[in-house]
């Protein structure tokens, strides 16, 4: 189901209603040396909406910029050492990890082996 899609055109009707509830709210701007007379509500508010994304523009250019540095530094950490799959990989735990494979090994033995005894022996006699 394109969810994006069905939220867009979500807010998009609500933005239809606002304007058309507001058509004949006006208001007076001053820029100071100005005054713009007559401006509908709903061009104030989707002008001061623009504003303030542009003002926060710069923040997110920086904030991917971040994003793309640390994901540069981990393909590095990946090239230099082959066995790094992720780069939430903890090299200082190798030993702990090779254990638990051994165990884990040991265990699925062990299972099939009781298995196999239990099901050779289960009261059937040949």
């Amino acid at each position: 189901m394109p969810w994006r899609l069905i939220i867009f055109i979500i807010i998009f009707a609500l933005f239809l209603v606002f304007i058309t509830f507001n058509l004949d709210n006006k208001c007076d701007i001053s820029f100071g040396f100005t005054v713009i007379e007559g401006v509908p509500v709903f061009i104030t508010v989707f002008s001061s909406f623009l504003i303030g994304f542009l003002c926060a523009l710069p923040l997110i250019v920086m904030i991917i910029k971040k994003v793309k540095h640390q994901q540069l530094k981990g393909e590095r950490t990946r090239k230099e050492d082959p066995e790094i799959e992720s780069g939430e990989y903890d090299s200082s735990n190798v030993e702990s990890d090779e254990k638990i494979k051994k165990d884990a090994a040991e265990a699925k033995k062990r299972f099939f082996f009781n298995r196999k005894g239990a099901a050779g022996s289960g009261g059937k006699s040949e």
